[in-house]
């Protein structure tokens, strides 16, 4: 009989303990999901990267090419999305805040193999075309997904805290930014980050972000940026970059909400023809592209340069403002994260004729902080973003003060926060199945 109970003891022991235990599949689900996330994610970059040097190719060939192709792309691809994968449309972040509420349900559509593979190749396509998209949004609801199924393969519960984690980690992998992730975990995916996500979160995050310095190195997004601000002149960069960046930030989040959600008879006309407006949508960033050559695609290069000092036209900015907001209503998949950032880099170049005698970099980056934060309403991600994809660690407080007063400012032009905005047309179907 103690033989029979010993051996029934260590039975118990093993299916507490042992390889087939949930805290020992949870763990292989977390590991096995940032791995396979991580490396999604640079495939993505490297994509992405691809897609937007051919397209560029073809337009130094024939300059008038993108006033064909774009608007055709634009509306051929909305078509197919809504066709085929209507959740694919758009940043994906929205999703990914529907999803919260129901991550089982969510499993069907938002975050759903098929609309994540969809999202992948379209938001590539569209890079193709030189629509102004970026990758990091897409990225934040394809990592959620992937994050989602290694938690089904390994029979754990998918919580809401599993969607968090998946998209903090791929922000982490999108930038190469592992702090950005966990901030933007707490300030725009959980509303109410609960204390047992923390260490899903942390997990998730350092693992991806080992994958993305394992793999690319310890580089620098934007480059490094040295330079600092003295007090002195910070005291007079730090008001006109935040109260510019939020107003201009928040007008875009409300031209966008109002194009999304308004309830105008105008606005639902044009709403009720979707491949007609992507393709005039893709006509005016097909115009704007050629006039200019600069605003196609994410516009990272230009970014890049106006941050190390180079003069790029002061027209910049308000044409990628223009380019991006086209994009973004047309209903195409792709985000705004770096369309976003070049926008406010742009930005923050017309600031520089303000203060001739201030370092280009770091009125460059005030302007991308403030800019970016009237957009996305969230500071400390925008903050930390920058500081880290420039390693520009000397310009905390004057990038924090920069921030704050730019989200201060926005909330002025548009009450509502973009991202929870535009995750009511997806709360339905997160809500769909309790």
């Amino acid at each position: 009989m103690s033989r029979n109970r010993q051996l029934r003891r260590a039975m118990v022991l093993a299916r507490r303990h042992g390889p087939t235990a949930p805290v020992w599949r949870k763990r292989a689900a977390i590991l096995s999901g940032a791995v396979v996330l991580g490396l999604v994610a640079l495939l993505f970059a490297r994509a992405a990267d691809w897609a937007s040097a051919r397209f560029l190719d073809l337009a130094h060939l024939a300059w008038w090419a993108p006033l064909i192709l774009t608007p055709a792309v634009f509306a051929g691809l909305v078509w197919l999305t809504r066709r085929t994968a209507p959740d694919a449309r758009g940043s994906g972040i929205p999703q990914i805040m529907a999803a919260r509420f129901d991550p089982e349900g969510a499993m069907r559509s938002l975050a759903s193999a098929k609309t994540a593979a969809f999202k992948f190749f379209v938001t590539i396509g569209a890079l193709l075309a030189g629509a102004s998209v970026g990758r990091e949004g897409p990225t934040v609801q394809i990592s959620a997904t992937i994050m989602a199924y290694a938690h089904r393969l390994f029979r754990v519960p998918i919580r809401a805290s599993v969607m968090v984690a998946g998209g903090a980690a791929g922000v982490a992998a999108a930038f190469n930014t592992p702090l950005a992730g966990v901030t933007f975990a707490i300030e725009e995916l959980a509303a109410a980050y609960e204390q047992r996500m923390t260490l899903l979160v942390m997990t998730a995050v350092l693992i991806s972000g080992m994958v993305s310095l394992g793999l690319n190195g310890d580089y620098v997004y934007f480059g490094a940026v040295g330079a600092t601000l003295p007090l002195g002149k910070a005291i007079f960069v730090i008001p006109v970059a935040g109260v510019a960046g939020g107003l201009t930030g928040g007008l875009f989040s409300r031209a966008m909400l109002a194009f999304s959600l308004s309830q105008h008879p105008w606005l639902v006309a044009v709403r009720k023809r979707p491949v007609r407006t992507a393709a005039g949508m893709g006509l005016v960033v097909a115009v704007v592209g050629c006039a200019t050559g600069l605003t196609w695609g994410t516009s990272y290069e230009p970014a890049r340069l106006m941050i190390a000092g180079a003069n790029e036209p002061g027209w910049f900015g308000p044409a990628k403002f223009a380019t991006t907001l086209a994009t973004a209503v047309s209903g195409l998949p792709g985000g705004i994260f770096a369309p976003s950032l070049a926008t406010g880099a742009g930005l923050g170049d017309l600031l520089r004729w303000l203060f001739p005698a201030t370092a280009a970099g770091p009125v460059v980056l005030l302007g991308m902080v403030g800019y970016f934060t009237g957009v996305v309403r969230a500071p400390l991600t925008a903050v930390v973003i920058l500081s880290e994809a420039t390693a520009s660690h000397g310009l905390l407080l004057p990038l924090l003060a920069t921030a704050i007063l730019a989200d201060w400012v926005a909330g002025f032009v548009c009450e509502e926060r973009l991202y929870h905005g535009l995750s009511h047309a997806f709360m339905a179907k997160g809500e769909a199945h309790p």
